[in-house]
């Protein structure tokens, strides 16, 4: 995907890695983090380390790459982990950098750099992608992928790629990241549009065009294979298991989302005139206002009516219609590829701008355009604080607070997804305190769950019928019984049950 890059664009490539790479070391988490919507980490971690399944609809694809970066021989299990979403937001940064050579091909060579930085600085910097760069989440590698479909749906991508090519491309590119995050999905016109116009074959274009679509579907399924890895990972009974998908039953509620699927239920008009109303804030909090004035002309008044513009508008709706109706307290991540596409509108702003300018004023673009990255570096330190994942220890505190009060052979029950994952990263991933036992205690009702416990805790007594924590203590006499929740400091409540020592 790289191949077109020129020797005179290699500087300022360059430059873009080596800067977004220095602002997200500096500020990535060192280990285990809450920050930035960052609680389901543990989960993530755990279930990489260990062959497991994440949470619904189970990552199977971001449990591969993470466990990948996991072998990384540095820092701790949390920080090689939390260094896949810095490198995957350095990599879709770099695509939209490659992206706005492809949608402007008529612009000088420096003007292109310019514009490409512009976009590429917008990304990374934005607030919004640049708090998901420094964790362990699956946003980064989403926005990754989504960078990486636009990519090749740009014209003279298509122009200078033959059908065969683009067809596995695309499809096979969209099937992994199907893997990686479900909503992917919205983005199906992408598979349905960007024909090429490389192509021998003489069949007429409807025939043609069905062709193509078949094969892009095709590879789309090969990438969706990943899915299957799901149920094997199940086989080996690991202790982050969720829904043991080894049966139909349980590999449709996991991947279909069945747990959150009642935060789509319908919000009342005025709640949903009030996130749109939070949407637009946040548009305008990830470039400022003079980013706004940009993106908004290069939308606006310098909009060449191509394919790529046609789905970045798309993307734009799509999402922001997601993230106002979807109920979950984080919903407003999901936005991250519409911010994607305006910050791609933004080098395009610039690059209308300066050549209006540059007919006026020689000279004009660069200085406009170094004024522009000065200004995006500016606002990014406003930033930082905001941001920063590099000093949260929260969650290491917590867990290392829990492991050193736990009473020897302490039944654990654990409320809240911070003190579950949490605890389930320290005990699980990282091997910890082997002679406790932690129970999810909403978990419970659910009878993969029970299985799970039973695999991991072959010692534990938990009955089938009932398996409530009350009745857990009464059929494990002798344990000492500890209740956890998720605040941040916290308070172990531990009692001996009767027959204790």
């Amino acid at each position: 995907m790289f191949r077109s890059i020129r020797f005179i664009q290699i500087v300022p490539f360059a430059f873009l890695v080596i800067l977004l790479a220095v602002v997200y070391l500096r500020s990535l988490a060192p280990g285990l983090t809450w920050a930035n919507h960052g609680a389901d980490g543990g989960d993530l971690i755990a279930a990489a380390a260990t062959g497991g399944v994440a949470h619904p609809t189970g990552y199977p694809v971001y449990l591969l790459v993470a466990r990948v970066f996991q072998l990384i021989p540095v820092g701790t299990l949390a920080f090689r982990t939390n260094l896949l979403s810095a490198c995957a937001t350095i990599l879709a940064a770099s695509l939209l950098f490659q992206s706005v050579f492809h949608l402007w091909p008529d612009s000088s060579q420096l003007s292109k750099n310019l514009a490409g930085l512009i976009s590429a600085f917008a990304f990374g910097l934005a607030p919004m992608i640049w708090s998901q760069a420094v964790i362990t989440e699956v946003h980064a590698l989403h926005g990754l992928f989504v960078a990486l479909l636009l990519l090749f749906s740009t014209d003279r991508y298509t122009q200078e790629t033959t059908s065969g090519r683009l067809d596995c491309a695309l499809g096979l590119t969209f099937g992994l990241a199907l893997g990686n995050h479900v909503t992917i999905i919205l983005l199906i016109p992408i598979l349905l549009t960007s024909l090429p116009s490389v192509e021998s074959s003489t069949l007429p274009g409807t025939a043609r065009y069905l062709r193509s679509i078949g094969r892009r579907f095709a590879w789309m399924g090969i990438g969706l294979a990943a899915y299957l890895l799901l149920p094997l990972r199940a086989a080996s009974h690991p202790p982050v298991n969720w829904g043991n998908p080894i049966h139909l039953n349980g590999f449709m509620w996991l991947v279909s989302g069945n747990l959150f699927q009642d935060l789509f239920s319908a919000l009342p008009l005025p709640v949903v005139w009030e996130r749109s109303q939070a949407a637009a804030v946040l548009l305008l909090d990830q470039f400022g206002l003079p980013g706004m004035v940009l993106g908004l002309s290069g939308l606006v008044f310098f909009f060449r009516p191509s394919r790529w513009n046609w789905l970045s508008l798309w993307i734009m709706g799509v999402h922001g219609i997601f993230a106002v109706i979807y109920g979950a307290d984080d919903s407003f991540l999901y936005l991250i590829p519409a911010f994607l596409c305006f910050a791609v509108w933004i080098g395009l702003g610039f690059m209308g701008m300066a050549k209006s300018l540059s007919r006026r004023f020689r000279g004009a673009g660069p200085i406009l355009g170094l004024s522009i990255i000065l200004y995006l570096f500016v606002l990014a330190g406003t930033h930082w604080t905001e941001v920063d994942a590099s000093g949260d220890l929260r969650a290491e505190q917590f867990g290392r607070q829990v492991l050193d009060q736990a009473p020897q052979q302490a039944l654990i029950f654990m409320r809240g997804d911070r003190a579950v994952f949490t605890m389930w990263y320290f005990h699980y991933a990282l091997r910890e305190r082997p002679d406790l036992v932690f129970i999810a205690t909403d978990l419970l009702p659910f009878e993969w769950y029970q299985d799970t416990l039973r695999n991991t805790y072959p010692e534990l007594v938990l009955p089938m019928l009932a398996p409530f924590p009350e009745v857990v203590i009464a059929s494990n006499p002798g344990r000492d019984v500890c209740n956890l929740d998720e605040a941040q400091t916290p308070s172990l409540i531990c009692q001996q049950t009767p027959g204790g020592p």
